[in-house]
């Protein structure tokens, strides 16, 4: 924590490693090292089947307010499978008009970088996040990746309390997110998503059309999962609309697939991108997914309506 002007500036440095299966194990044991410092806390992680480690990333100081400043590095070793996730959902407060200091508001900010080796696979899943009624938010997200590594990512935003009726107001929200793979003879940018939400953006037909959820998932597949996968796939995702409310749209990427959901609810966001989540790991023949331990509500993502 910074004295001078009571900021927090936290940083999680994390590191999967790979351990020696235990003998007559089918699957190596990731495992892990490294820390973080306030207000990050490392919570217990746990296993699934496969050997994939599970970690969730508690924030203790309740919440972001102007100025604050997050970092998160993770590098996932060679043959190595982990899932980070958060234990509650970020709540960014207000900053805009609030302050006489800094009257046109502060920005606080995240920064993520992920380092992903050959035959490894990292899943980052955060709970969602709520921007409060005058809020600045942005977040950078950078992947390197390897031919046969694999990366997935889900974010939930919603903008402004709408529970109490607050919308965003004079706030914003900005994400950009830059997915690069290393090749043997080039370095090939699969992925580059800017976006930001503010001002009239809130309300074309365009932009949020006045709903206050905005979703997106990217998954950067290994290189041998075929177009053809990748088609099915993101049939699959189509129909798994069944039963959800909003506006859901997925696309196929040339090494992966990318999902947008716009709407009122983080329930229903988050109920489709399980669905997805799911067939990312059977395509892969890995352990179905379940819900972490961590997040609230352990809906069925599979019912008929939300």
């Amino acid at each position: 924590m910074n004295l001078k002007d009571d900021n927090w500036f936290g940083k999680c440095d994390l590191n999967f490693i790979k351990r020696p299966a235990c003998p007559g194990a089918i699957y190596s044991i990731t495992s892990f090292q490294g820390g973080c410092c306030s207000p990050f806390k490392l919570m217990r992680g746990s296993r699934n089947d496969d050997g994939r480690l599970e970690i969730p990333l508690l924030h203790t100081a309740g919440g972001l307010v102007g100025g604050d400043k997050l970092l998160v590095k993770v590098k996932a070793d060679l043959g190595t499978s982990g899932l980070l996730t958060t234990a509650a959902a970020q709540k960014v407060y207000g900053s805009v008009g609030l302050s006489k200091l800094h009257p046109e508001g502060q920005w606080a900010s995240q920064k993520c970088e992920f380092e992903i080796n050959d035959d490894a696979d990292l899943e980052w899943l955060p709970q969602e996040l709520v921007l409060f009624g005058e809020g600045l938010y942005e977040q950078s997200v950078r992947v390197d990746l390897l031919p046969n590594s694999s990366f997935l990512s889900a974010e939930i935003v919603r903008l402004g309390r709408t529970a109490k009726g607050e919308k965003l107001g004079k706030g914003c929200w900005r994400s950009r997110l830059e997915i690069c793979r290393h090749l043997s003879d080039r370095n090939v940018w699969e992925f580059v998503d800017q976006l930001e939400l503010a001002g009239s953006a809130l309300s074309s037909d365009h932009g949020m059309a006045n709903q206050s959820v905005f979703g997106s998932m990217i998954w950067s597949a290994p290189c041998w999962v075929s177009e053809e996968m990748l088609n099915e796939l993101a049939q699959n995702a189509l129909k798994d609309r069944f039963g959800l409310e909003g506006l859901m749209s997925c696309s196929v990427l040339d090494h992966g697939l990318t999902a947008r959901f716009l709407g009122s609810s983080t329930q229903t966001a988050r109920a489709w991108f399980f669905r997805i989540w799911v067939h990312t790991r059977r395509l892969r023949k890995l352990s179905t997914p379940k819900p972490l331990r961590v997040w609230p509500m352990q809906e069925d993502f599979f019912a008929e309506s939300m």
